[in-house]
């Protein structure tokens, strides 16, 4: 938006806020149904393994795919937002569903990467500068969304979700298997079944736990988003009583100049999904005033 002029950002604001995808998972948890106004996904989806050491990460390809889907999901959102795909593009139900596996996959990687971090002992200078990092990008995404788009800046999205259940969830690295499947239901069923006027409160929004959602272009509210990172720990915790890390340590194979650029992008997802965004803002806008949809 600074590349394009103040006349751009202006038009591109009342283009954002028109365009609200993924309600879905949102608004199933608080009842409510397609025509209301609770922002969810867009501008974010984003890194879990970042809050690992490298011996200890899962197999890169899983998050390369989860970082494909991503980028396809922002850049759909990005050609409606520019007017080249139709209105309403992103409120179909693929989209929505997709958004949500996607969100939903990293999320789950980042509580399978906690406990692979942190099988024996916590160790907590690696988890605490892991952490800060995240946070520290979470603090950015939302100061530039409030530059940019104020009407629906992102307050509680994506990373702040995976720095917020990374805390939580190392009260759960010991927890059985069969706990942790019965707290990521109880989580995923709070929402559907209790809302009340007191999370309306700005500070307790994040809980996901309020009657209605400010509008906002991504939000993975604790409950229920906090389901998929239990998930991931407890799929670890079957993968040790199967003796099935080795699979998941192994390296892998680099065969082709694309397999290796998956590999690293998958190996840095932080650093990719704070330039994706803008690389493919630049790409749309290109398309848009080369089609002229843009003045």
């Amino acid at each position: 938006l600074i590349i394009f002029g103040e006349g751009a950002a202006g038009k591109l604001r009342q283009r954002a806020a028109a365009v609200q995808p993924k309600e879905a998972l949102v608004q199933a948890a608080h009842g409510r149904g397609p025509g209301q106004p609770v922002g969810e996904r867009s501008q974010t989806a984003a890194p879990a393994g970042d809050l690992l050491r490298p011996a200890q990460r899962p197999r890169p390809q899983a998050r390369a795919v989860a970082l494909v889907a991503m980028a396809v999901f922002h850049f759909t959102f990005d050609l409606e937002l520019f007017g080249i795909a139709a209105p309403g593009t992103m409120q179909m139900t693929f989209w929505r569903v997709f958004a949500m596996l996607t969100a939903g996959s990293f999320i789950l990687i980042a509580g399978l990467s906690l406990r692979l971090a942190h099988r024996d002992r916590i160790h907590w200078r690696p988890f605490f500068r892991r952490f800060a990092k995240v946070a520290l990008a979470a603090a950015l995404v939302t100061a530039a969304t409030y530059l940019f788009i104020p009407q629906g800046f992102v307050y509680y999205g994506i990373l702040h979700s995976i720095a917020v259940s990374s805390l939580v969830g190392l009260a759960f690295l010991r927890a059985p298997t069969l706990l942790l499947v019965l707290v990521a239901g109880c989580v995923i069923w709070l929402p559907l079944a209790f809302r009340s006027e007191v999370f309306t409160a700005p500070w307790l929004l994040w809980t996901g736990l309020a009657p209605t959602i400010p509008y906002t272009v991504d939000f993975e509210p604790f409950f229920p988003w906090f389901a998929p990172f239990l998930l991931g720990i407890a799929l670890i915790k079957l993968a040790e009583r199967g003796d099935m890390l080795h699979r998941l340590k192994a390296k892998p194979p680099r065969t082709s100049s694309l397999a290796r650029a998956a590999i690293w992008a998958g190996r840095h997802s932080l650093l990719v999904y704070l330039v994706h965004q803008p690389i493919l803002i630049a790409i749309a806008w290109t398309l848009a005033k080369t089609l002229g949809a843009l003045p």
